[in-house]
């Protein structure tokens, strides 16, 4: 039989080799390989929530033990080994290193002698002198409105003083 009198056999048909890993680039994307099936339930659990991820943070005493860890790393790969071990990322080193550099600067920056201010009392303080200042200046009124009522009544008494003195030269 020559190659164009071989009988066609369908797709379907042809055997699958014994070995998973060579036919598996040949497998579609909807049949089910072998290691992709999902977990199985177990019985019981509510399969609707699935479980949130949670960013992974760490302590004051995790970051100086790891910062510490990476300044004794000496060799070429050292580090980037205990970034894999620790599970941390290169940019969370640099931002740990620039805050411890900062708490220090921050503790040997000199300190404000004297008792430290209290919000509330500042409040208050202030509080109680805007309360003056308004008391002060309601005084301060009520002494300009009782001259401006003076000088009405003085110019009133004066018009009647100018009626009468013209009404006796006439």
């Amino acid at each position: 039989m020559t190659n164009s009198q071989q009988p066609k056999v369908p797709m379907h048909a042809v055997k699958v080799s014994a070995d998973p890993g060579a036919s598996q680039e040949a497998r579609r994307a909807t049949e089910d390989a072998p290691g992709s099936a999902p977990p199985p339930i177990p019985p019981g659990s509510d399969s609707e929530v699935a479980p949130r991820a949670r960013r992974r943070t760490f302590t004051n005493a995790d970051k100086r033990r790891i910062l510490q860890a990476a300044d004794l790393c000496t060799k070429p790969g050292e580090v980037g080994a205990l970034m894999r071990r620790e599970g941390v990322y290169s940019s969370s080193l640099s931002t740990w290193r620039r805050q411890r550099e900062a708490a220090d600067l921050a503790a040997l920056a000199p300190q404000k002698r004297g008792p430290k201010a209290d919000p509330a009392r500042v409040d208050a303080l202030q509080i109680a002198q805007l309360t003056r200042e308004r008391d002060k200046l309601r005084v301060e009124l009520d002494k300009a409105q009782l001259v401006i009522e003076v000088q009405k009544k003085v110019a009133a008494l004066l018009d009647l003083l100018a009626a009468d003195n013209k009404r006796g030269n006439t």
